[in-house]
């Protein structure tokens, strides 16, 4: 999910060819694809792990090839409940949110939560899993199969072209950001992670 900053375009590109890759990846045979923000440096940003994961699951779904891919969502961007949720609703399969993990040893290292690792990480699961379910069970969902793309809930300040394109369906009553939009805050972002003076 990864796109070259040094051009603007590239965000489209790098978006519409993850959901061309993943018709391919039906074609020559795979049951599942990784959509992956591992690998982000200077030169490359990655695409927003939502808007990737809604994008393929979308373009899957108007190609009528959704049932025959899983798709495992690794990035470094979902940390609280909502955010798996968001993932899990819009058609992610399985989330490995690595930064997490990767964030985890670190402060075991510095000796944050007097726990080890290994009880650290079953610790965040089992929240995440908790989570969900309570997500689950106040909707009057009994399994995550039926919640997972089912797309309950409604966007606010979201352009109905990427609407349309991404997150099909999904109410939004409040027009606002677009892909130029979406792109310049991902790249603000980047910037900051990665400045040219080195600071």
């Amino acid at each position: 999910m990864l796109f070259r900053v040094d051009e603007e375009k590239d965000f489209l590109k790098a978006l519409r060819r993850v959901c061309k890759e993943s018709v391919l990846a039906i074609e020559q045979g795979y049951s599942f694809i990784i959509l992956s923000d591992r690998g982000v440096d200077k030169e490359r940003a990655g695409l927003p792990s939502l808007l990737a994961t809604g994008a393929v699951h979308q373009h899957l779904i108007r190609k009528a090839m959704r049932s025959q891919l899983g798709i495992i969502v690794e990035t470094g961007e979902p940390r609280e409940v909502h955010h798996f949720a968001l993932l899990l609703g819009y058609g992610a399969d399985c989330i490995n949110p690595y930064l997490v993990y990767q964030s985890l040893e670190y402060l075991i290292a510095m000796r944050q939560p007097r726990l080890d690792y290994k009880t650290a990480l079953k610790n965040y699961r089992r929240a995440i899993d908790k989570g969900i379910l309570k997500i689950l069970s106040k909707m009057g969902i009994s399994t995550l199969a039926s919640y997972r793309g089912a797309q309950i809930f409604e966007a606010l300040g979201i352009n109905a072209e990427v609407i349309e394109e991404c997150f099909s369906g999904t109410v939004s009553r409040i027009n606002g950001a677009g892909y130029k939009e979406i792109t310049q805050e991902v790249l603000l972002r980047h910037r900051q992670a990665y400045p040219k003076d080195g600071l």
